[in-house]
């Protein structure tokens, strides 16, 4: 027993130690978007609306932006530690990276237990420790590995629930259905790994231990009727529907097309596996995912409490993986298959060590075979995940110079889809692609208050030449250590000449020759940064 905790204790230790490379990086690193959305959520709760119900983003003018999203744990406990600290994302990736290191030991005693085996249980942890997905994830400013702990310790405590409490014990119900909900809310996607609860339950069943239907109630329906109150009250307050709209507008069109037609199955079956194969690059890593497939065909060999607890949960993750990865092609939105595939790791650790025996040879040969496999492992996956950690500095230069030199009440519209720039300018205003942004837009920033347009995409912006010719009728700002061109949008400082020239040019618009135009006259040149 002490040696087992002596060793989790040292595989959490570098874990950790893994997770802290790049922990100081400015949040423009990968994945940049989510981790500018949940920095400015935990900034807005420090300094508007500490109510964890009312979520604040920085986009789309002046505030509120309430919008609907999980329930944001991880900026809570950012904010609440703003109030001692100061305002810095690194407080955000440091609850991070201790959910993540937390997950390393609940899966040593979540393996030890299933497969009553400490070896299991060593391997299982030692394995998400050195996933490059987990490493990475494990210290970004992002809700996933939060989820992950509370999914991976939901499941523990519902199994040994299941499995082992005959009577089922008030405060041992109530501990499986606390985190079954802390999972949910974390992450409504926690319910695709929750599913393998089903497995532990079924068991129960065909030993014929009975089990109250107010337990299931409680442990089935109670998790579930929290979020639905949850969302429904964010829903009632939220100018933004992030999470009911990507599920309305993107994954359940897909989805029904997938089953009504072959071609859309077709479709729906390939954007599936490009996302699989995301996952096998970055997030098990190539060697790593050899080792996973390897485990999986030895996986029935190996005696478990609970046969059917895995394959549920690469069930449930296979399904979610057609459903949603298909459409939303992110590597880390697969992070809930990673426990399962440590769990598998370590229950191949106990057959290659049961094929071995027990000598002191065999026992040589398991420990410097498993360093070596483990020492590849994380070296490829390192490797695969090193661009990750790369950022612009320049958009933080240049971020921060404007958060300077801007009037702290300014609404300033950004041509970039990107909350991070935000977060670095700390403003509140639009932030949108420049192709697609059009006068109209920009004259209805401008009434509701912003007087600054900022080209950080500037090729892009130069492209939509009717936007790009409307604009040149404001004067550019030179702000000390910006390099992006930066417009004054006031209406009182409107160029000279600049309403004949628009119109002149909407004139050889529609005889086709906008361009010819703009170029004649030195405006929106692509090969030059004069605007």
């Amino acid at each position: 027993m002490k040696s087992f905790r002596f060793f989790l204790l040292a595989i959490c230790v570098f874990g950790a130690a893994l997770r802290l490379h790049g922990i100081h990086n400015p949040i423009l690193d990968h994945p940049n978007w989510r981790q500018g959305d949940t920095a400015n959520i935990a900034r807005n709760f420090y300094r508007l609306n500490g109510n964890i119900l009312y979520p604040q983003t920085n986009y789309d003018g002046p505030p509120p932006h309430y919008v609907e999203l999980e329930l944001q744990i991880v900026p809570y406990l950012a904010a609440s530690l703003y109030h001692f600290f100061g305002i810095h994302p690194i407080f955000g990736r440091l609850l991070t990276l201790g959910f993540s290191v937390a997950t390393i030991a609940v899966l040593g005693l979540f393996g030890r237990w299933l497969f009553d085996d400490a070896l299991a249980g060593l391997v299982a942890a030692l394995a998400y420790a050195i996933f490059p997905g987990s490493i990475y994830y494990g210290r970004t400013f992002t809700p996933d590995a939060t989820m992950v702990f509370f999914l991976t310790a939901a499941l523990y405590a519902t199994s040994r629930l299941l499995l082992e409490d005959r009577a089922v014990e008030p405060r041992r119900l109530a501990r499986a259905a606390g985190l079954c909900t802390l999972a949910l809310l974390a992450k409504p996607v926690a319910l695709a790994g929750l599913f393998a609860a089903l497995g532990p339950l079924i068991e129960r069943l065909r030993a014929k231990h009975p089990i109250r239907p107010t337990a299931l109630i409680v442990l089935g329906f109670v998790p579930l009727a929290i979020l639905e109150m949850y969302d429904h009250a964010v829903r009632g307050h939220a100018q933004w529907l992030w999470a009911s709209a990507i599920v309305s507008k993107h994954v359940l069109p897909h989805l029904l097309a997938s089953l009504s037609s072959l071609h859309g199955f077709a479709w729906q079956l390939k954007h599936a596996a490009y996302g699989l194969n995301l996952f096998r690059l970055t997030m098990l890593g190539s060697i790593g995912s050899i080792v996973v497939l390897a485990s999986l065909l030895v996986l029935p060999r190996v005696k478990a409490r609970s046969r059917l607890l895995l394959p549920l949960w690469f069930l449930g993750a296979a399904f979610y993986t057609y459903a949603v990865i298909a459409v939303e092609r992110v590597d880390y939105y697969l992070f809930l298959l990673l426990p399962p595939c440590a769990l598998a790791i370590g229950a191949a650790a106990i057959w290659v060590r049961d094929r071995l025996g027990t000598g002191q040879r065999a026992s040589i040969a398991l420990a410097l075979g498993g360093a070596l496999l483990g020492a590849a492992v994380l070296i490829g996956g390192l490797t695969a995940i090193a661009p990750y950690y790369r950022y612009s500095k320049v958009a933080y230069r240049n971020a921060v110079a404007l958060d300077r030199a801007l009037p702290r009440g300014a609404l300033p519209v950004i041509a970039h889809y990107g909350p991070d720039i935000f977060y670095y300018m700390d403003r509140f205003g639009w932030e949108e692609d420049p192709y697609l942004w059009t006068p109209f837009d920009e004259e209805s920033a401008i009434a509701k208050g912003s007087h600054y347009f900022i080209s950080i995409e500037d090729a892009r912006f130069r492209k939509n030449l009717e936007l790009c010719a409307w604009m040149s009728r404001f004067p550019l700002v030179r702000f000390p250590g910006v390099s992006w061109p930066v417009y004054h949008t006031s209406l009182a400082e409107i160029l000279p000449g600049a309403h004949r020239r628009w119109r002149a040019f909407r004139r050889a618009e529609r005889a086709g020759n906008g361009r010819a135009f703009l170029t004649a006259h030195g405006l929106c040149l692509l090969h030059s940064g004069k605007g």
